[in-house]
């Protein structure tokens, strides 16, 4: 199977998801305490996961043709998506190599 097919039958599993209101995050919000900085960690992911999806589901309303959708807001959403995740990954180099560093002290 090529990778231009597997891509095909994501991009559709998502289109699925994401027309029957599926919001993979919700169901594990619960392993995550309220507060702290594990919640907020948590909240951050699912603020940017949930940028990715409204994007990628107003980029695929106007490929449709959906009235009322412009491309400039299809694009605008598409870059705050990426610069939320651009972000996202950059606290996570960031913890990485915080956390190498504490591990790398002496006892």
């Amino acid at each position: 199977m090529s990778i231009a097919a597997i891509e095909s039958v994501l991009q559709q599993m998502r289109t699925t998801a994401v027309r029957a209101g599926f919001q993979p995050a919700a169901a594990t919000t619960d392993a995550a305490p309220a507060g702290g900085f594990a919640g907020e960690l948590r909240r951050s992911l699912d603020e940017i996961s949930g940028a990715q999806t409204r994007a990628y589901g107003q980029a695929e309303a106007f490929e449709m043709g959906k009235p009322g959708v412009a491309l400039n807001d299809v694009m605008v959403d598409l870059q705050k998506a990426n610069v939320a995740f651009q972000t996202g990954l950059q606290v996570r180099n960031r913890l990485v190599a915080a956390y190498q560093e504490v591990m790398s002290l002496p006892a």
